[in-house]
């Protein structure tokens, strides 16, 4: 039996909640194509007979500006420290940049068995790829190159196996059916969040956070959880985005999450009550980013 830790980096948008989701065989991190979308470290646990791995899905590897990009930074550095391997994401239908070498000086720093993933091949002419393997082949830091699509699932049993082989070999580090170690709350929080981002405005993600402020389950026998939450924004004008027009925006990211969120709890009905609050500066204010986990 193999089993041990894999932390999964890379720039925003690189796909790395999607990978994580699809090794997993189950959605435990949300997916958006807006920047910055995973916040916080994410655990996701494989299970086969042959081996085990606990996967960590990361914030995207930035310059940060605010406290709470500071704190996202750590998260990063703290499990690529911790880890056994480092699976490096790198969006081949992007351009190599600053932010790309930064990423890459990052994994070359913490000196340990790297795999390079050389994600969306599908969406480029593959005569594109050798030579962007070649380029990375050059740099002399990771142990395998491997070419995926997190999303078509194209190369993914391979990787599996790859990152198989470079673990000690070790008992199961938790039980067989468990496949994440985040609790309901946060899960359900970042599920409005996911339907927020996908629904609203490109500048609006950044200076959007979802507090949940009551969970009630007490009439979960009967199948029926109450919620409460708050999406956060700094301005009076985000504020108005996210309500839209005669409330219809704020209806449509409920209604969206609600489904998903019941779905999630495994009961017949969820009551969902959302309010928009305006919190100047709130991604620098300490009991903001302990609410929503980046503390």
């Amino acid at each position: 039996m193999k089993s041990g830790f894999a932390a999964i980096v890379g720039r925003p948008n690189s796909g790395k909640s999607t990978l994580l989701n699809r090794l997993i065989g189950t959605k435990v991190s949300i997916v958006s194509d807006k920047p910055q979308t995973t916040r916080n470290r994410i655990l996701g646990i494989y299970t086969s007979e042959e081996a085990q791995i606990a996967f960590v899905d990361t914030p995207g590897i930035h310059r940060p500006g605010y406290k709470m990009n500071v704190r996202m930074m750590e998260l990063v550095r703290e499990a690529m420290r911790d880890v056994d391997i480092l699976l490096h994401m790198v969006d081949v239908s992007d351009n190599y940049g600053k932010g790309e070498q930064f990423a890459l000086d990052l994994v070359e720093k913490y000196n340990k068995t790297s795999i390079l993933l050389l994600n969306k091949i599908d969406l480029i002419n593959k005569g594109r790829l050798l030579p962007i393997i070649e380029q990375y082949a050059r740099n002399g830091v990771y142990q395998e190159i491997i070419p995926i699509s997190a999303k078509q699932g194209d190369n993914v049993e391979n990787l599996v196996r790859k990152i198989a082989a470079f673990l000690p070999e070790g008992e199961l580090m938790y039980p067989e059916d468990y496949f994440t170690d985040q609790q309901e709350r946060f899960l359900v929080s970042e599920t409005i969040r996911e339907k927020l981002l996908n629904k609203t405005r490109k500048e609006l993600p950044y200076s959007t956070a979802v507090q949940i402020e009551e969970f009630d389950e007490s009439r979960r026998a009967e199948g029926l959880v109450v919620i409460k939450a708050s999406i956060v924004v700094e301005k009076p004008g985000q504020k108005k985005i996210v309500i839209g027009r005669s409330g219809q925006m704020v209806k449509e990211i409920g209604t969206e999450a609600r489904k998903e969120i019941e779905k999630l709890l495994i009961v017949k009905r969820v009551y969902l009550e959302l309010n928009v609050k305006v919190i100047p500066g709130w991604r620098d204010q300490d009991f903001v980013l302990h609410d929503i986990g980046v503390n």
